[in-house]
């Protein structure tokens, strides 16, 4: 089985070839390549690369698949004994990116 570890905005993420990642929102359309260089570990079945701290050479190429939020959170400041109660809504935007090829160069 082939598969990396990647590093996309502070956040890594394991990426399989045909399988779907969500990362953070991403200033990209619909349908466009991209291509994350940020590549910290390869594997494939026996042959493992560990970069210090990135594999040079090595690279992802992913479509875009689409903009989706995650869950709403509710955040609720309480403070006792002073009518203080606030309560907000917060739901992430995330870009889900499909997998479709993972390369090191040799």
């Amino acid at each position: 089985m082939k598969y990396a570890i990647v590093e996309n905005g502070g956040k890594q993420y394991k990426v399989v070839e045909g399988t779907t990642i969500e990362v953070d929102l991403l200033p990209v359309e619909v349908g466009e390549q991209i291509e994350i260089n940020q590549v910290l570990l390869f594997v494939d079945d026996d042959e493992v690369k560990v970069g210090t701290p990135e594999l040079v050479g090595a690279k992802v190429k992913t479509t875009v698949v689409s903009h989706i939020k995650g869950p709403k959170i509710i955040v609720f400041k309480y403070r006792p004994k002073k009518r203080i109660r606030v309560k907000t809504g917060h739901r992430q935007q995330y870009t889900r990116l499909m997998v479709n090829t993972i390369e090191l160069e040799k």
